[in-house]
């Protein structure tokens, strides 16, 4: 059978596509790959002076995508799951605690190992049936050693040999340096990429760079654009509900509450009135302590803790524009880009340990359009990205009516529909959440 050298790509766990051979002739190839899916898109990297590109043929297919996303939330096999959800309800666990078989990447809290489990199915365009047999059913055993997980686990101790020996223990190389969204790392560079337009991509972490305004021009450009110095420090609580859509329509429409009140409080709850028995999903963080719940998931509820929680922390505070200068220390700014055709200033600052958050605002506006917060792991950093639009004066104070809260477990869409400043917030919303029965 001829494969075209051209890839079809089905999303995998993590929201990313996953590269799969594309049949060339339509008596070979599945039903599921129909030719009405498909576009071609250039797809471009870069790191530090060297570049990839290659061309690829993106694709949705919902029933695959709901399938890889359910694979990673668990949706239909907490069963066979090795994990401790009565001790899960009352103190953060470690991932050694929570799951069976964990050899090489103890000491991190369970919610970072799953961020962990991102990295990998993203650097590689994997999703968890990759390595663990049956996942998407109920038959899973995610304990049980598969060549892959072994393999997996060889890599992650050479990468830390590796950034150890050579770097002085700083995180260099990761999994995403070599595969690039591929399974096995590319050995030649095609001759067609050595003459086309690379496309720069910043490092996560920069300095100040040379030439541009300082950080606090920046913000302060921003807390005029939305609505000026009085207003903002006068903001002190947001309550906003609208409709909530999960990646690729994944779990149907839902409806979220979301709440914030300063200095550092947050919440978000989504219901779905179309499947009641599946209950809420929640995020919450109360200053001190945060939870997380996703229904029917592999976690179920659970307490965050190490970068989850100080990332937490980050958002709770950033919701609130006057909040930028506490929350962040050591403010610089990178060179501008670009984010759907609009230019951007970029203002980079250092949060709790092992959290960085990248602010990209309009350089003609003034105002916020992405959040990018990093935090830490052993083996690449955790990436968490929300994009903001449709501002609109909310009582003197522009405010972004739509969300999308992407990150390496999926994504998520708000459109708020009402939205309330400087009002009252049971303390409760920001707490564990009990759920209805």
């Amino acid at each position: 059978m001829h494969v075209d050298r051209h890839f079809a790509a089905q999303y995998n766990t993590r929201g990313h596509y996953v590269r799969t051979p594309f049949w060339k002739t339509s008596a070979n190839r599945p039903d599921c790959l129909s030719d009405k899916h498909f576009r071609h898109e250039y797809f471009e990297f870069i790191e530090g002076t060297s570049f990839v590109m290659r061309n690829r043929i993106r694709r949705l297919v919902p029933s695959a995508s709901a399938r890889a996303v359910s694979c990673l939330l668990g949706i239909l096999f907490v069963g066979n799951f090795a994990v401790n959800q009565a001790a899960a309800q009352d103190r953060p666990l470690k991932a050694e605690e929570a799951f069976k078989n964990i050899q090489v990447l103890k000491g991190i809290s369970a919610g970072d190992f799953m961020g962990t489990m991102g990295i990998m199915t993203t650097a590689l365009s994997f999703d968890c049936e990759s390595c663990h047999a049956s996942a998407g059913t109920d038959n899973v055993k995610w304990e049980v050693d598969t060549p892959r997980k072994i393999m997996a686990r060889r890599m992650v101790t050479m990468m830390a040999n590796i950034n150890q020996t050579s770097f002085g223990g700083r995180q260099v190389v990761t999994c995403y340096t070599c595969h690039r969204a591929n399974s096995r790392p590319a050995v030649t560079e095609p001759v067609d990429d050595v003459y086309a337009v690379p496309q720069l991509i910043p490092d996560d972490v920069f300095r100040q760079a040379p030439g541009q305004p300082s950080a606090n021009t920046i913000v302060d450009k921003y807390i005029q654009a939305v609505g000026g110095t009085q207003k903002v420090d006068a903001l002190t609580s947001i309550a906003a509900t609208g409709a909530s859509e999960f990646f690729g329509s994944f779990g149907g429409a839902g409806e979220v509450q979301f709440y914030a009140k300063t200095p550092d409080q947050r919440a978000s709850i989504i219901s779905y009135k179309t499947a009641p028995g599946r209950g809420d999903s929640t995020r919450t963080y109360n200053g001190r302590e945060g939870w997380m719940r996703t229904p029917l998931s592999i976690l179920g509820e659970y307490m965050l803790s190490g970068n989850e929680l100080a990332g937490a922390r980050v958002d709770a505070q950033l919701v609130f524009p006057a909040q930028i200068k506490k929350a962040l220390t050591n403010l610089r700014v990178g060179l501008p880009v670009t984010i759907n055709d609009q230019d951007v200033d970029v203002v980079q600052g250092d949060g709790p340990p092992g959290v960085v958050a990248s602010l990209y605002f309009d350089s003609k506006s003034g105002l916020l359009v992405r959040m990018v917060r990093y935090a830490a792991s052993p083996i690449g950093r955790i990436s968490t990205q929300v994009d903001y639009s449709d501002y609109r004066d909310v009582g003197g104070i522009k405010f972004p009516y739509r969300w999308t809260f992407a990150w390496l477990d999926g994504k998520d869409t708000f459109e708020f529909r009402d939205v309330k400043m400087n009002v009252p917030i049971d303390a409760a919303k920001f707490g564990r959440q009990v759920q209805p029965k």
